[in-house]
């Protein structure tokens, strides 16, 4: 279980931030689960301070887009934004600040790997820019997101990571193979209610990769996905 009372100092100094008010960084770094294990614990969990961060971390970055691309319509703009605010940006960047070794979470979740452990840190970074905004004002929070999320934008653009994986696999296998990917699905585990989905992309008859979700949609933008760092494209 992780520590109680984690190394604000440290922790501020890569957010380049002192906290006047250090209770907001604590209540950004707790998950609801490590209260139901911590009765005692004073301050709340951070689900309040993400929902105010998304909505500062979302006009942030859309200003940013619309100063930066000004010929550039608004269905780019949108694209450009789900890519740099979507779950693995932002878990992405908040593992690049160390933020998952002083969260405090439940026995349970301290174990979760992959996609779940994704949740956690993009929902604590979200938190850690409401935090900010409320001890320092919008420009403290609007620094942090341009330096470490709105600077992504050059790499995005370049990759194209602005698609989805389906439609940048498809896009790079008729360039290099002249061939369009066909999605088949192999498997189907679960109750009605808790499906899992086990997808195979194709090209030709060859299977690149797989990917699972809990629709056939998010199996296949796994499989597409995972075939993009299969085929290195």
């Amino acid at each position: 279980m992780r520590a109680k009372s984690p190394d604000l100092p440290q922790l501020e100094a890569r957010l380049g931030h002192h906290f006047a008010h250090p209770a907001l960084l604590i209540e950004a770094l707790t998950h609801r689960s490590y209260l139901n294990e911590h009765r005692e614990h004073a301050t709340g969990h951070n689900e309040r301070l993400e929902f105010l961060g998304d909505a500062v971390l979302e006009l942030v970055s859309t200003d940013f887009l619309f100063k930066k691309f000004p010929e550039h319509t608004e269905g780019d703009l949108t694209s450009y934004r789900a890519a740099l605010v979507n779950t693995v940006s932002l878990a992405e960047s908040s593992r690049a600040l160390g933020v998952d070794a002083f969260m405090l979470l439940s026995k349970g979740e301290a174990k979760d790997t992959g996609r779940a452990r994704d949740v956690i840190l993009a929902d604590a970074f979200e938190a850690i820019i409401g935090a900010l905004y409320l001890d320092g004002g919008y420009r403290a929070a609007a620094d942090f997101i341009c330096t470490h999320i709105c600077a992504k934008i050059d790499a995005v653009v370049a990759a194209r990571a602005y698609q989805d994986p389906k439609s940048r696999f498809q896009e790079r296998a008729q360039e290099k193979r002249g061939v369009t990917p066909v999605y088949e699905t192999l498997a189907e585990t679960g109750p009605d209610h808790d499906k899992r989905f086990t997808v195979g992309v194709f090209l030709g008859d060859v299977e690149i990769a797989r990917g699972e979700g809990t629709s056939k949609q998010d199996a296949e933008q796994a499989a597409a996905e995972n075939a993009l760092g299969t085929m290195r494209w």
